[in-house]
């Protein structure tokens, strides 16, 4: 206790500024009192409400902002730099997309459901539907795995059967990035395995080194030139 009052006492008295081999040192720590208060940020989910917001004028701006597109699933709007080089945090959007468990198997009805739910409808992603609907169970064992291929049987018709090579890779589009924007197609590894109960599953293993990041961001950034393009006031980076 007597050590605290005495702290406390120390504290109270005037710093004592001193200049040390031409140096100037204070005997306190000294906090500098900010007079150009930020505002809290607004959390959106769209760039189209991100866009109605610049346009709408509700809130002061100043003469010049960052629209910085910082990943494919997050943009922010920035103030330039103040007085203090502290910038304004006003706007951070982030997109909702449906989450695919990518590199983990899962089970063969849940994989045609993903499939069917979560990704933009193109060739391949047809041809795993057919493929994948029609894998019989019990087969995936049957397969030679080279590494690189594996077949299965699939039913043919009615009573028919015959061996097939899984397809691979396939260039699919996964929802991935802001609604608004097009969805990046990349490669993806497919792979199926025999489950305990002789059942398939299946999963997808990305297969570009994350280059569809760099193409939804620039999707990003072109969405936000065009829609932004007669307000030169906002300069969209990535």
């Amino acid at each position: 206790m007597i050590k605290k009052a005495l702290e406390y006492i120390v504290g109270m008295s005037e710093p004592q500024v001193l200049e040390i081999n031409g140096e100037t040192y204070s005997d306190k720590g000294l906090q500098r009192i900010c007079h150009n208060p930020k505002a809290q940020s607004i959390e959106l989910t769209t760039l189209t409400s991100l866009v109605e917001y610049i346009r709408a004028g509700i809130d002061t701006m100043d003469d010049k902002m960052i629209v910085h597109v910082s990943g494919p699933e997050c943009v922010r709007l920035y103030s330039q730099l103040d007085l203090d080089r502290v910038r304004e945090y006003m706007v951070e959007v982030h997109a909702q997309v449906p989450e695919f468990r990518y590199g983990r198997y899962m089970d063969h009805e849940n994989f045609l459901i993903a499939l069917q739910s979560k990704f933009i409808q193109n060739d391949d992603r047809d041809l795993l539907l057919r493929f994948t609907g029609t894998v019989e169970n019990g087969t995936v064992a049957q397969y030679g795995d080279d590494g690189v291929t594996q077949k299965a049987t699939i039913k043919t018709g009615i009573a028919s059967k015959g061996e097939a090579v899984v397809p691979n890779p396939v260039r699919l589009r996964p929802f991935r990035t802001f609604i608004e924007v097009e969805q990046p197609e990349s490669a993806f590894v497919f792979r199926m395995r025999q489950d305990s109960d002789d059942g398939v599953e299946c999963a997808i293993f990305e297969a570009d080194g994350g280059a569809w990041k760099n193409a939804a961001m620039k999707n990003i950034k072109e969405y936000l030139q065009f829609e932004l393009s007669d307000l030169p006031q906002f300069t969209v980076i990535s």
